[in-house]
């Protein structure tokens, strides 16, 4: 078993979570109330610039040249990739750049991103690149389940959320993702494999919370 499938089944009660949850069994339908799904793309647009540079942080670390580059690779598809589709949506809805650019993180976004960044400036690359790893890869199985499960015809609003989670563009990037957490895995002792468990159970967690989130609209009590 590869120590990503290992990741996997240490967090399957949660990752299979994720797939019965009401907000992403409505983008699969079609039928997710449109105001949950603005909420979710900006909260996730901020997420997405400290996800970025998080990836930057990390490879301002690795110790080789080609994990540098896998590194940049990964911010690149982020930034450039999944970023756009972001700005694509909020388009549609009426939402330009500048009003993205201007929103406040919501209380989960701002636990999830402050745990990401304190990671990266604390742990080891192995630990970071743990950390990161279910929103890279756990996006791809969502998109690639409701692409199978779904409703992508043209009646579901959200089949182009669908079309880019399940896309061999992003299936690249999650299985450069992969590659990554084998690669420090495999050098890695039983103290950091164990905070490798860890911090992948942590962000896992903070994925099913974000999910719920925009479910119900947080906002900040106080």
């Amino acid at each position: 078993m590869s120590y990503c499938q290992t990741l996997r089944e240490f967090g399957s009660d949660i990752w299979d979570g994720w797939h019965e949850h009401p907000f992403i069994k409505g983008i699969g339908s079609g039928n997710l109330e449109r105001e949950k799904f603005i909420y979710w793309i900006k909260q996730d647009y901020l997420y997405l610039k400290d996800y970025a540079r998080v990836f930057a942080l990390a490879g301002g670390k690795a110790r080789k040249l080609d994990q540098m580059q896998m590194f940049a690779s990964l911010m690149d598809g982020i930034l450039n990739t999944e970023m756009k589709l972001h700005r694509d949506y909020c388009a549609e809805f009426g939402i330009d750049t500048e009003e993205l650019e201007n929103l406040s993180k919501s209380p989960t976004c701002q636990a999830y991103t402050d745990f990401l960044v304190r990671t990266s400036a604390n742990e080891t690359v192995g630990v970071t690149v743990a950390a990161l790893l279910p929103c890279l890869w756990g996006f791809y199985e969502i998109g690639s389940n409701l692409k199978q499960t779904g409703n992508t015809s043209s009646s579901n609003p959200y089949r182009h959320w669908i079309e880019m989670y399940s896309s061999q563009e992003f299936a690249d990037l999650a299985n450069w993702g992969k590659d990554l957490m084998e690669y420090f895995s495999e050098e890695a002792g039983q103290e950091e494999w164990e905070s490798m468990k860890q911090a992948f159970l942590i962000s896992s967690k903070y994925e099913a919370m974000f999910w719920e989130m925009a479910h119900i609209l947080e906002e900040w009590k106080f």
